[in-house]
C-alpha cells in the first residue's frame, strides 16, 4: 500500500476517535494509578506463592468456628468470610499462615467507581460499551497504521529503532515515543476490543451455548497425594467450605482454569469442570487491559495512556504544520514563465520554494508553484525548478509519488530549462535519492534542457541552499538573495536571556565580551550556538558560546553597520533579549581522549574559554590563539589562562600577535610545535579549530603538509575520524 494511504488512514482514524481517546486515556491513567496504589496496601504476605492449601486450611479451621468462604483477589489479598467462637460474623483480610485478621475490605471510592463507569461505557450502558469497543478497534488500526508509517520512514524493520532525524519537537517525539509505546498500546487496543466483543457474546458458538458437562474424576491408585498438599493458594480464586463434617459434603474450589469438588477428608478430586477457552481469554484480556495483577504493568499502561494523549497533541501539531505550508499563487500555471514544483513531506522544501517564488514575482516575473503531483503541460514556461525531499528507501514524498508517471503523460511542447534541488539528511543512506531520480527521468526528455547539475541541501541548511542560488542566478542573470538568514525559519518559543555583563569597546579595542543569564531549565555546553534575530525578522545571526559559571558567554567583534554586533553592543546589564540556544554537539569538548589542542583567532576563543573552565577531568589541554595586538581583552585572556594553568585545567597557552613587533601568526606557532601536533594526532588526541574560515583553511593546509612530511595519514582522514573538529565562519 502507498505511503499516502497509510498517512490519510492514520489521520482520519485519529480525527474520528480523538475525543473518545482523550476520555479513555485520561480515565485509563486514573485507573492504572489506582491499580498501582492497591499494590501498596499491607495485606499481601511474603512468600505467598509458596503457601499450599494443606498449610492454611487446618490453621483456619482451628481458629474459626465456622467458615463459609475464602477468596484470593488479583492483589493476592486473602479474604475470609466466617463466624468466630463468639458468634461474630467475620469478613476480613487475613494472614493465611496464621489466620490473623489484617483489615476490612473497603469498597472502591465513588470517584473510582464513576471513572470506571465512564471508562467502560461512557454512562450509556450497552450503547456506550459498543462505542468503547469501536474506539478500541480504531486505536488498534491507528497503532497499525502508525507502525507502517514508521517502518516506511525508518526503511524497514531492521532500522525500526535506529536514529530518528529531529526536524521539530512534535515530529521527533511522535516517532520516538510511538516506537517505545507501540506494544503496550497494541495490547490495550487488542484487549479492549476483545472484551467488548466478548461482552456482546461474539465468541459464543454452538459448542459454548450447550450446557457445560461436569467430569466425574475416578480415584487414581497411582496418585494418592492430597490435592491440598499440591495446590498453592496463589492458584485459587475462591473456596466454598463444606457446611458439615459429612464426607459427602465437598469443598468447591475455583482455580484459575477450572472448578473442582474436593473430598474434605481425603483431599481427592471428586468432580472437575474446566473453564471454556473464551473465559480464560477474557480473564487474560482483563488482566492485561487493567494491569490489576501486576503493579509494573499497571505503571506501563499509565505511561502508554499518557503517550496516547501526547500523540493526539503531536499528531495534530504535525498536521497543522503541514497545512500551514499550503500553496498560494498570484499567477496561473498557463501564463507563468517560471514553474516551481515541490515534493515535501512536512513543508520544509515548500518553505524554501516559496522564498524563491516571492523574489521572482518581486523581479516582475510571472511564477507559479505547485506540488510535484500537480505536474501538467505548462504552455508558457521557460524554466522549471524542482525542489524535492526523499522519503523511505529513496522514495518520493507523499505529494510527489505520481510525478514520474505524469512526466511521461504530459510532454512539454517547447524547450524548457530545468534545475533540481534535493533536500534531505546525510544521516540516511539514501540522501536526496529522489531528487537524483527526478533528474534521471528529465534528462532523456526531448524538451528538457538541464540548466545545472543536481544540487543537494543537508538538514535544511540555508547556507547550502544559497550555493544553488548563486549558480542559478549566474546562469539566468536574475539576482536572487544570497543571504542565508533570509531562508532560515525564525523559530517560535525563543527563550529570554538577561544581560549580566558587557565589556566596553574603544578606539583600540573593537571586541567585547557579553555574558547572559539563561533560563534555569536551559541546558547548554561550551561550543553550542546562540541564534539571535536582531531585526525581529528572518535574519539570523549565530555566535559560538562558552559556559561561564553556568552563564552564556560570547566574544563579539563590533563591525560598522553590523546587524548582529551593533545590536549586541547596544545592550546594557539588565536588558533582556530573545534568542535560541542551538545544540552543536559536533563541537563539544571531547570525552575520553588523552590530549586536546584548541586553535582560535579573534572571537573564536569564546567556546574554548568555557571548555577550559569546565574541564573538570583535567584532560591535558593546550590553547593556541591569534590576535592582532595586545589589548585589554587579550590581557584578560592571559590572566584567565594563567589561573586555569594553576588549577591544572589548562597545560599551556600560546599567543600569536600579528600586528606587534614579532608579527607572529597561529600558523607559525603550529610550525614551531610540529612534533607536538603530530604526536597528539598519532596518540588519538583531538584538535579543535574555531574562528575565521580563512584561518581554518591555513591551519588545515599546514597540518596536512606536516602529515605528508611525517608519512602518516592525511588530515582528511583525521577529520573523518573525529580528531579534527571545526566551527568556523
Amino acid at each position: 500500500m502507498t505511503l499516502s494511504f497509510w498517512r490519510y488512514a492514520h489521520l482520519a482514524l485519529a480525527l474520528f476517535s480523538s475525543l473518545f481517546l482523550i476520555l479513555a486515556s485520561t480515565t485509563g491513567i486514573i485507573l492504572a494509578v489506582d491499580a498501582m496504589q492497591e499494590k501498596t496496601l499491607p495485606y499481601k504476605i511474603e512468600n505467598f506463592d509458596t503457601i499450599t492449601l494443606g498449610e492454611t486450611l487446618p490453621i483456619l479451621k482451628k481458629q474459626y468456628a465456622e467458615i463459609t468462604e475464602l477468596s484470593v483477589d488479583h492483589n493476592q489479598f486473602v479474604t475470609l468470610q466466617a463466624i468466630d467462637d463468639d458468634g461474630n460474623n467475620i469478613n476480613a483480610y487475613i494472614n493465611p499462615k496464621t489466620g490473623k485478621q489484617l483489615g476490612t475490605p473497603i469498597k472502591k471510592s465513588e470517584f473510582i467507581q464513576w471513572v470506571t463507569g465512564l471508562h467502560r461505557s461512557l454512562f450509556l450502558h450497552e450503547t456506550g460499551r459498543f462505542f468503547v469497543g469501536v474506539i478500541s478497534f480504531l486505536l488498534l488500526l491507528i497503532a497499525i497504521s502508525g507502525f507502517a508509517l514508521v517502518l516506511n520512514r525508518q526503511r524497514g524493520i531492521r532500522n525500526f529503532f535506529s536514529k530518528v532525524v529531529k526536524e521539530y519537537f512534535a515530529q521527533y517525539y511522535h516517532v520516538v515515543l510511538g516506537r517505545i509505546a507501540l506494544i503496550p498500546i497494541l495490547i490495550i487496543a487488542l484487549t479492549g476490543t476483545y472484551l467488548s466483543l466478548e461482552r456482546f457474546n461474539f465468541f459464543m458458538g454452538k459448542k459454548n451455548k450447550q450446557k457445560e458437562k461436569t467430569e466425574i474424576v475416578k480415584p487414581s491408585k497411582e496418585n494418592k497425594t492430597s490435592l491440598f498438599a499440591t495446590t498453592h493458594l496463589s492458584d485459587v480464586k475462591k473456596i466454598e467450605f463444606p457446611f458439615t463434617d459429612d464426607p459427602e459434603e465437598y469443598y468447591i474450589i475455583q482455580l484459575n482454569d477450572r472448578e473442582i469438588e474436593v473430598n474434605q477428608v481425603t483431599g481427592a478430586v471428586v468432580t472437575e469442570k474446566r473453564s471454556p477457552m473464551n473465559v480464560q481469554l477474557s480473564n487474560l484480556s482483563l488482566n492485561l487491559h487493567t494491569g490489576k495483577t501486576n503493579g509494573i504493568w499497571a505503571f506501563i499502561l499509565a505511561l502508554a495512556s499518557i503517550n496516547i494523549l501526547f500523540f493526539i497533541y503531536s499528531g495534530f501539531a504535525i498536521t497543522l504544520k503541514r497545512r500551514s505550508s499550503r500553496i498560494k499563487n498570484k499567477f496561473k500555471a498557463n501564463e507563468s514563465k517560471f514553474i516551481l514544483l515541490v515534493g515535501s513531506e512536512n513543508g520544509s522544501s515548500l518553505r524554501f520554494a516559496n522564498a524563491i517564488l516571492k523574489q521572482l514575482i518581486g523581479h516582475g516575473e510571472k511564477a507559479f508553484i505547485a506540488e510535484l503531483n500537480s505536474y501538467t503541460v505548462f504552455p508558457k514556461a521557460e524554466h522549471i525548478i524542482l525542489f524535492s525531499s526523499t522519503h523511505g528507501l529513496g522514495d518520493a514524498p507523499s505529494n510527489g509519488g505520481k510525478f514520474v508517471s505524469l512526466l511521461k503523460k504530459y510532454p512539454q511542447q517547447q524547450k524548457i530549462n530545468y534545475s533540481v534541488v534535493g533536500f534531505g539528511s546525510k544521516a540516511y543512506p539514501d540522501f536526496c535519492e529522489f531528487a537524483f531520480e527526478i533528474d534521471r527521468q528529465l534528462a532523456p526528455q526531448t524538451w528538457a534542457e538541464r540548466l545545472l547539475d543536481v544540487q543537494t541541501v543537508n538538514d535544511k541548511s540555508a547556507t547550502e541552499f544559497v550555493e544553488w542560488i548563486k549558480l542559478w542566478s549566474a546562469k539566468t542573470e536574475i539576482p536572487l538573495s544570497t543571504t542565508p538568514s533570509l531562508y532560515n525559519h525564525v523559530p517560535k518559543g525563543l527563550q529570554k536571556l538577561m544581560v549580566l555583563d558587557k565589556t566596553l569597546v574603544s578606539e583600540h579595542e573593537q571586541t567585547f565580551i557579553l555574558t547572559l543569564r539563561a533560563n534555569v531549565r536551559a541546558k547548554f555546553s561550551s561550543g553550542d550556538l546562540l541564534a539571535i534575530y536582531p531585526a525581529n525578522d528572518t535574519r539570523e545571526r549565530l555566535y559560538s558560546i562558552g559556559n561561564h559559571s553556568g552563564n552564556v558567554q560570547l566574544v563579539v567583534k563590533l563591525h560598522p553597520h553590523g546587524l548582529g554586533s551593533e545590536f549586541l553592543n547596544n545592550l546594557v546589564p539588565g536588558n533582556t533579549i530573545k534568542a535560541s540556544i542551538i545544540n552543536n554537539k559536533a563541537f563539544h569538548f571531547p570525552k575520553k581522549v588523552s590530549k586536546v589542542a584548541f586553535i582560535s583567532n579573534g572571537t573564536g576563543i569564546a567556546p574554548f574559554l568555557g571548555m577550559i573552565e569546565q574541564n573538570k577531568t583535567k584532560t591535558e589541554t593546550h590553547l593556541y590563539a591569534g590576535f592582532r595586538m595586545e589589548t585589554e581583552t587579550v590581557s584578560g585572556y592571559k590572566k584567565f589562562t594563567a589561573e586555569m594553568i594553576q588549577k591544572q585545567k589548562l597545560q599551556s597557552f600560546h599567543l600569536a600577535l600579528s600586528r606587534e613587533a614579532e608579527h607572529f601568526y597561529v600558523m607559525d606557532l603550529i610550525k614551531r610545535d610540529a612534533d607536538f601536533f603530530i604526536d597528539l594526532l598519532q596518540q588519538g588526541g583531538v584538535i579543535m579549530i574555531c574562528g575565521s574560515l580563512a584561518m581554518q583553511k591555513d591551519v588545515e593546509a599546514i597540518l596536512d603538509k606536516l602529515c605528508i612530511e611525517r608519512r602518516i595519514k592525511s588530515i582528511a582522514d583525521f577529520k573523518e575520524n573525529g580528531q579534527l573538529l571545526t566551527d568556523c565562519y
